[in-house]
């Protein structure tokens, strides 16, 4: 009995030895795979196309209508926001547009005008082929307390709702205002509550939260998906609280790190804006490079 059990442990110890000399050879063959898989970065995220708020060339849009817009489309835009038509009618705006290659995905539209002017903006944005109806400005006199910001929330939500079932989507565009404290709380914080997430989007401007003074991530995080669209311009160093825009990439906004979290976000369309620009064209261009090269 005993030479058998001895036999049987002599036999086990040489299975063990060949087994660990096997796994052995195979991972030092696997080794040279690693170490040639690890010189490859992880996958990178980059913005599928750069947009343009049209406000940003205004100024050139009300002299040479045509000419601007065929030079937005040469730098390399394929999407636009509107803010006005300059005199044109919607239908030839939309014909020039997909002649350039120029997709209009949203417009701002005058929030004083609803609810009788409603149609006309539903009508104008079925012409020119947008998904969007979005309002950027609250009048002054609605928004003086926590009740009116509820207000705004709510006719938003009602807004919103004829806006789905026209097949558009309707958001809100903030600017710095939203982030002032009143009563306590924070009028943005009152608005994306007080409406519905699904009928009321939120196209988040990069500069004007941080000019307010918030982190746009904390957003992303508490309401996830919400962030449709977003504005994308830059901030000078330097004190508040009237900071200087300048063009994307060469202010102090981490464009990297907040677009890392555009699925969470749930962006699908960046534009490109700028209130005052010395250079407009030039300006875009700059703006327009940076972003298409980023990486996140």
């Amino acid at each position: 009995m005993k030479d058998t059990a001895a036999g049987k442990r002599e036999e086990g110890s040489v299975r063990r030895r060949e087994f660990l000399g096997i796994a052995g050879a195979g991972l030092a063959s696997l080794s040279p795979v690693l170490r040639h898989a690890s010189r490859f970065p992880l996958p990178v995220s980059r913005i599928p196309k750069v947009g343009l708020q049209l406000y940003t060339v205004r100024g050139l849009l009300k002299t040479d209508f045509e000419g601007t817009l065929t030079k937005v489309a040469r730098i390399g835009y394929q999407e636009v926001e509107m803010t006005d038509f300059f005199g044109h009618p919607p239908a030839e705006v939309r014909k020039l547009l997909d002649r350039l290659g120029l997709s209009a995905v949203s417009m701002h539209f005058d929030y004083a005008k609803l609810p009788a002017g409603l149609d006309q903006m539903i009508a104008d944005a079925h012409t020119m082929g947008m998904q969007y109806v979005t309002f950027a400005w609250i009048p002054e006199e609605l928004r003086k307390d926590v009740d009116g910001w509820k207000r705004v929330g709510e006719n938003l939500t009602r807004t919103g709702e004829k806006c789905r079932a026209a097949g558009l989507q309707l958001a809100y565009h903030n600017h710095s205002y939203e982030f002032k404290p009143l009563q306590g709380q924070l009028p943005y914080d009152v608005l994306l509550a007080s409406s519905d997430p699904k009928l009321v989007e939120a196209e988040m401007d990069l500069y004007w939260i941080t000019d307010g003074g918030r982190d746009p991530l904390a957003y992303f995080a508490q309401y996830p998906g919400r962030f449709t669209q977003v504005h994308a311009k830059d901030m000078a160093p330097g004190p508040g609280p009237d900071h200087t825009m300048v063009d994307v990439g060469k202010g102090i906004i981490d464009w990297k790190k907040i677009f890392a979290h555009s699925a969470q976000a749930g962006i699908k369309h960046y534009y490109v804006e700028h209130d005052d620009p010395p250079h407009p064209l030039s300006d875009i261009q700059i703006s327009y490079e940076y972003l298409k090269n980023l990486e996140f």
